[in-house]
This record gives structure tokens, sequence and C-alpha cells, in this order.
């Protein structure tokens, strides 16, 4: 389903035609980067929270308890890993939505990772939760080892957004009619699990040729959430093919993916697989 990119492709639709032969990488694209804090709130209502098991994994797997959250959004996963016992400081490029996540007591400082003042300061964990794709690869996976204390531990997660094809294949159908010169438009409904994975593939060996950690792990956690129309609608609007769209395309794609959950009885379950690339920071380069 053509919500949100997936994290080892470079432009945002990979089988839609581009006029131009070199599309603009997802880490340069800052419109839709920075366009989820249209509704800061919805998107912090809405949107999934993390595995326990990942979060008690990468606590486990740490040094200590300073953690800092790569696009941390609203705070999603910062709060679960203050809940955990952390410290958590939030880097985040929308003010928006760090001013969100300010207001529930989570200490953010608004910049892109890339051009982020760590001031000499270092941590035991770097995450980042659904927002790697927004970093540059190469200078991310430079960027955490800096700032990484030696044993610290890098880990960026996200989650597979598939829903059943009863749901994504109107979806597609009417964000084609409703958005044809979208990017986002030439999206097939849904996407097989292995493209997800081959894009924390990538991210791993991104990781793996700074130099500076030992080799990467994949982790991979699988759980379901039951959504009615009303859920699942809430959630739509703050994915990345859908926070740029005009009221009435927006309207138009809402009405036809809430007529094919009302077709499934008003509600359906998803599949969620969340997706983990982790490495640990080396003592020595």
């Amino acid at each position: 389903m053509p919500i949100l990119p997936s994290p080892e492709q470079p432009e945002p639709m990979p089988s839609q035609p581009e006029p131009d032969p070199q599309p603009v990488p997802l880490h340069q694209a800052r419109h839709t980067a920075e366009s989820f804090g249209t509704d800061a709130q919805r998107y912090d209502r809405a949107r999934p929270r993390y595995p326990d098991d990942l979060v008690a994994r990468v606590v486990a797997g740490s040094p200590g308890p300073d953690v800092l959250d790569v696009g941390c959004g609203t705070g999603i996963a910062a709060r679960q890993f203050t809940a955990a016992g952390c410290t958590v400081l939030g880097v985040e490029p929308d003010a928006r939505m760090a001013g969100f996540a300010r207001a529930t007591g989570l200490p953010v400082e608004v910049a892109t990772f890339e051009a982020w003042e760590p001031a000499g300061r270092t941590f035991d964990t770097v995450i980042a939760a659904q927002s790697w794709h927004w970093v540059d690869p190469v200078a991310g996976a430079e960027k955490a080892a800096r700032v990484l204390r030696p044993g610290g531990r890098l880990t960026v997660f996200g989650h597979v957004f598939e829903p059943p094809a009863e749901v994504a294949e109107p979806f597609a159908a009417a964000y084609r009619r409703a958005a044809p010169d979208s990017p986002f438009s030439g999206q097939p409904a849904r996407r097989p699990l292995e493209t997800y994975q081959a894009g924390y593939a990538k991210i791993a060996d991104r990781i793996r040729e700074t130099g500076h950690f030992g080799d990467p792990e994949q982790w991979r956690f699988d759980w379901e959430r039951s959504y009615t129309r009303e859920e699942w609608l809430e959630l739509l609007p703050t994915t990345g093919g859908l926070t740029r769209l005009r009221p009435d395309q927006l309207a138009a794609i809402l009405g036809a993916v809430g007529h094919a959950v009302d077709a499934l009885g008003g509600r359906f379950t998803m599949r969620y697989t969340t997706l983990a690339t982790t490495a640990v920071r080396a003592a020595v380069d």
C-alpha cells in the first residue's frame, strides 16, 4: 500500500516513471520529510507504537541509559524508551512535531540529524524509529558513530505498512484517480516483505562501510492489530503519500478506503512486521 517509502528506495515511488533520470533521494525531499507535522496531534494519536520486545532488546544490549532519538517526531518511540528507564534526547527537523514532543516532556532540539550539533555530547544508544530514510545514509551512519560511546548501539527500525489486498487495492486505485500527477500514484498496491528486508540490509551495508561498528544484525518482530474503519482512516492522512494532498484528493481516497473496510464488516486485521538493523559501536576504530 503506497503510504510510506521503502527505506532502500532513493525515490518515493520505484515503479513510477521519472522524467528526471536523477530522482531526488528521500533525504533531500525536505518538503515531504517535513510535512508530517501538519497535524501532529493526529499523527501521535494514530501512529502505531513499537513492539515492547524491540524496546527491551535495544535497552538490554546498550551499555547505559542515555538515548538519542533521531527524527523523534512527536516522541512515540522516545516515550517508550523513557518508560523503559532511559533518558532520551530527541532531534527533529519539524518544529511542529518537536513542539508536540516537548509538550509531553521530551527534550527536543530542532535540526536535521546531519546538521545537528552534538556539542561534545555522547550517548549509549542512537535510535531512528520510522525516520532513517529521511537521513543521508552515509552521513547519518558516520554521525551516529561520532556521537556513540564505545560499545554503544545504533538501532534503525520501522514498521511494514501493508494492509490486506481488500484494503490496499481500492486505496491504490483511488490514489491513481485522485492524484494521477503525484509521484506516489504509480506504486503497486502491495509490496512483498522482501522489499523492505532488502532496504534494511542496505542500511546495514552503509553502517558496515563506516568501519566504526561491529557486524550489523537484522531483527524482525511480527504482530497484529485490528483496525476499525474510523481508526484506519485516522491513520492514513498521517502517512507520506497523503500529507501533501489537497483536501478534495484526500477525501476521495479516504472515501474509497472507507467503503472497502465497510465491505469487510467495518474492521480488518493488520499484520505488522517491525524490522530493525542494529550494530554496536566498536571500542577502537
